[in-house]
């Protein structure tokens, strides 16, 4: 069994499906991690105690994301000597840019890592990236992840050129 070595969490069920996508890229690397629903808000005593335990369950990193007013990130840095990532979620009438204002805007001394909105997968990678500093076995399944990436980008490139030569062809070459 995997180490949970990260704890993604988020403000509201409503914010599962963006979340889902860090929990996606770290099943796919096989670190190990736990999805929890934690109000700032409804639930400030349960959010405190999930930040002041973490580092002694052994989570490495937090990814919190959240919309609006988007605290989450911040309060749970403000009791953990743990690195966060926030995700500013895209909720209500701004969209997610008063989450990403929320998010990124932390005063001194309380530093929240903060990916685009809707980012939860590049959160993950982050996070993936954060444990691969200590974890050699990580590091290569990073490589190997962005190998299959860029081999993925060249591939559709070729499709792309086939395509467009195939195109031309029946066009009569002009």
């Amino acid at each position: 069994m995997t180490a949970t070595l990260v704890g993604i969490v988020m403000g509201s069920d409503s914010d599962l499906a963006v979340m889902r996508e860090a929990s996606t890229v770290l099943d796919e690397l096989g670190i190990g991690h736990e999805l929890r629903i934690i109000s700032t808000h409804r639930t400030p005593e349960r959010a405190r105690a999930y930040a002041v335990d973490a580092a002694a369950r052994g989570l490495a990193v937090i990814i919190a994301g959240a919309g609006a007013a988007a605290h989450l990130a911040g309060f749970l840095a403000a009791y953990t000597p743990l690195p966060v990532i926030g995700v500013p979620i895209a909720a209500g009438a701004l969209r997610g840019v008063d989450a990403l204002l929320a998010t990124v805007q932390m005063p001194p001394g309380v530093p929240v890592a903060t990916v685009g909105i809707n980012g939860a997968k590049n959160a993950g990678l982050l996070a993936a990236q954060i444990i691969a500093t200590r974890d050699p076995e990580v590091r290569a399944r990073l490589a190997a992840y962005r190998e299959r990436m860029a081999a993925s980008v060249e591939a559709k490139d070729r499709r792309l050129q086939e395509e467009d030569a195939a195109a031309f062809a029946d066009r009569g070459g002009e």
